[in-house]
């Protein structure tokens, strides 16, 4: 529509000066000239080129047809459309093609000027002020299009950048929630299951260790649900690692102490302050230590010992987990195959290191070294 009104513009100018010269020798060939130079321009954008090659045929034409009808000048106001397609040539296509138009628009002006009788000084000058300000307008424009452009692309990376973190952060925290709601009730569902096989063997043969094992599956019940709904309102807040409960040698000791009640054969060993290190590190060893030692429960067989280690080092702490291993696999409960691989993504989101595997003496140990920085 803009390129529209603009040919429309030159048409009327054209029509001015028509109206305006009496001696005007041949309005036909004017009409004509006129027409070839406006026609062309509403598709300047379109085929820069052709437009081009067309509105310079038609300057080239009105030059001999206004010299054929004996006119003294060139009345044509529509060859400002020079100009307009020297510069949609260096906006829109590139320097090359607009220097080869200023060197045939320059070829038709000496044309013009050897042809017909015009005043050389001021058409040379208004020529060359003319196109000169077309190609530095050009400039200005493509340059600030092509920053337009730049910066419309690195909008587009960072929207995408902004768009695949969201989705990594998304995974990320679908991950840090199923690895919490598995820690929190594989352990305890598995030590109740435990608790409740050995129940059953035992409530005709010796009813007070059945007695013993319900009570175990209350209190580990009413555990699990505490740290389910510790775990869940965290998830609802946003409250961050360092509103997270404190775990330390209490817990350590309390997961001992629900493990032995178990049935598992279990020794601490804790050096070191551990009560004053970040909330993360301390919820990692927890959670190493509560998988580590569920593990043992469920595969270790009959009679499972378990030793665990937990050091506070200069750099780090040392969390090591081994037990007897020697036992036939005897799975009390089957489990999903995550608590390894639960583990390892705690430890590498805490920057450490995880180790589990078979001993060459046969015991099966699971090492953990978390740095504090």
């Amino acid at each position: 529509m803009a390129d529209l009104l603009l040919a429309v513009g030159l048409l009327l100018l054209d029509i001015a000066a028509f109206v305006g010269n009496a001696e005007m020798k041949s309005w036909p060939v004017f009409v004509i000239s006129t027409a070839a130079l406006t026609f062309p321009v509403p598709w300047r954008r379109v085929h820069p080129r052709i437009v081009a090659a067309a509105v310079g045929a038609a300057s080239l034409f009105t030059t001999l047809a206004s010299a054929a009808a004996g006119e003294a000048v060139n009345l044509h106001l529509a060859v400002l459309g020079l100009p307009i397609m020297l510069y949609t040539l260096v906006a829109y296509v590139g320097r090359r093609d607009a220097a080869v138009f200023a060197v045939f628009v320059a070829a038709d002006s000496i044309c013009s000027l050897l042809i017909l009788r015009e005043n050389v000084l001021v058409t040379v000058s208004f020529s060359v002020m003319m196109y000169t300000l077309a190609w530095i307008a050009a400039e200005f424009i493509g340059a600030r299009r092509a920053y337009d452009e730049a910066v419309e692309a690195k909008l587009a990376v960072a929207e995408y950048d902004r768009d695949r973190r969201a989705e990594e952060a998304v995974a990320m925290e679908r991950t840090r929630i199923a690895r919490e709601l598995h820690d929190v009730i594989a352990h305890g569902v598995s030590v109740m299951v435990v608790q409740a096989d050995g129940a059953s063997y035992a409530i005709r043969r010796d009813p007070d260790k059945a007695e013993q094992a319900v009570a175990n599956i209350s209190a580990t019940g009413r555990t699990a649900l505490a740290e389910l709904r510790r775990t869940v309102a965290l998830l609802r807040t946003t409250q961050s690692a360092d509103d997270m409960p404190q775990y330390g040698t209490a817990g350590l000791a309390k997961v001992v102490d629900m493990m032995s009640r178990a049935g598992l054969n279990v020794e601490l060993e804790q050096t070191g302050n551990l009560d004053d290190i970040s909330p993360a590190i301390s919820l990692g060893i927890h959670r190493v230590v509560q998988e580590s030692l569920t593990n043992v429960l469920r595969h270790a067989g009959h009679n499972p010992r378990a030793h665990v280690s937990v050091v506070r080092r200069d750099d780090d702490v040392l969390v090591e987990i081994i037990d007897n291993g020697s036992e036939p696999v005897v799975k009390a409960v089957e489990g999903t195959g995550n608590g390894v691989l639960g583990m390892r993504e705690r430890v590498a989101v805490l920057q450490g290191s995880l180790q589990v595997g078979r001993t060459p003496d046969g015991q099966w140990r699971v090492r953990a070294e978390l740095p504090l920085d």
